[in-house]
């Protein structure tokens, strides 16, 4: 897979890290903090002008017609910027979810209204036993007549603050699989609760009682219940590169903020970046992060060409690898920044809080690992059977 940019993605690139460079400074993502969760609508309007929410989106349905290394390329230049805004819960996690498991009915109604920013939607998928996983779900929708009721309780459902609808993944008893459901945002029964993350991002937690949608709300066709988990792991997949791209960015941005403070900062009279030592641990600093970078460009290849059994083993491994590798790196940024590094006035610690929260998020590095170990062990046992 050819990664070197088209004069089209590299003006994609361009644009996004101008906006991060003029306009998203650390002081005015300082406001956008302590205004709490309402954020700047005008920036989620900009985003949209600019063609960021529809760059990966279809072209049939109101979208550039981009691929996800568009995605992968604007969520990167965000990282830098260690932008607040919600554009992976609802532009890549909820926006390929639809995508992949949509009717045409559906997605000629939501896509252009996603494109164009004035609709929000957000993926609730994720369950306290789960743990950022696809699977175990728990949240029942029982059938009713021509309706569904849900029971149950959405955990880090991320995007959800500001959203005007849900997708969500449920059980409904007497079918096997997951089955996705369209539920809009202030529907009798749903309660939503804001929380706050260790990085400054909002998620919600989502409790289901007795919420009643139609049977038109299954995500797909009419009659396919039990047949949303090939869409959600689809989205999730998209979201995963686009969170993986995003630490990529954070790293970026943490070695040049800990380069340009060695080179002003002063010690027995001449700069700390002139020692040996602390050299060394730039040097592992930066081959940490063109590891992980390696590792993104293998999770995109994976997705353009191999099967989906391969595809989810890559991700799994990529998210383990750059998850861990962004907070060994930015962790490093702060020790090379000695007590300034520590204080909420200095930019650099914000980009380990950002890497330490991302490690968590659609599965920690933990919970991956052992996805990639049970891989392995099975495929071991089928080739010893």
């Amino acid at each position: 897979m050819d990664f070197d940019l088209t004069s089209e993605q590299q003006l994609l690139q361009d644009s996004v890290r101008r906006f991060i460079d003029r306009a998203y400074t650390f002081e005015a993502r300082t406001a956008l903090l302590k205004a709490g969760r309402n954020r700047s609508a005008a920036n989620w309007s900009l985003f949209a002008e600019n063609g960021w929410l529809m760059a990966a989106l279809p072209e049939a349905y109101g979208g550039l017609g981009g691929t996800l290394l568009e995605t992968a390329i604007i969520a990167q230049e965000m990282g830098r910027g260690l932008v607040v805004e919600p554009y992976l819960g609802c532009a890549v996690l909820a926006a390929q979810t639809l995508v992949a498991g949509g009717t045409e009915a559906q997605k000629e109604r939501l896509l252009p209204l996603l494109a164009v920013g004035s609709l929000r939607m957000a993926l609730a998928y994720s369950e306290p036993a789960s743990r950022g996983l696809p699977e175990p779900v728990c949240l029942r929708a029982e059938r009713d007549g021509d309706h569904y009721v849900l029971h149950g309780t959405k955990s880090l459902v991320l995007g959800a603050v500001g959203a005007h609808t849900f997708i969500v993944s449920a059980v409904v008893p007497g079918t096997r699989g997951i089955t996705l459901l369209l539920v809009e945002g202030d529907a009798p029964g749903l309660h939503r609760r804001a929380l706050p993350l260790h990085d400054g991002s909002w998620v919600e937690e989502l409790a289901f009682d007795g919420v009643r949608v139609a049977a038109q709300a299954v995500l797909g066709e009419r009659g396919e219940e039990g047949n949303g988990l090939a869409a959600l792991r689809a989205g999730l997949a998209s979201g995963t590169v686009a969170l993986c791209a995003e630490l990529i960015g954070v790293m970026e941005k943490t070695i040049e903020l800990t380069a340009e403070y060695l080179k002003t900062r002063q010690q027995f009279g001449v700069p700390i970046g002139s020692f040996q030592a602390l050299q060394h641990r730039m040097a592992d600093m930066a081959a940490e992060m063109e590891v992980a970078r390696s590792m993104l460009h293998a999770a995109l290849a994976s997705m353009a060409n191999d099967d989906a059994a391969t595809q989810g083993q890559v991700l799994s491994t990529a998210k383990m690898l750059i998850g861990r590798a962004a907070k060994f790196v930015c962790g490093q940024g702060v020790q090379l920044h000695g007590g300034i590094g520590m204080t909420e006035e200095y930019t650099v610690g914000h980009y380990y809080k950002r890497a330490v929260v991302a490690d968590l998020l659609l599965g920690s590095s933990d919970s991956h690992e052992a996805t990639c170990a049970a891989a392995l062990q099975a495929a071991l046992h089928a080739e010893a059977g």
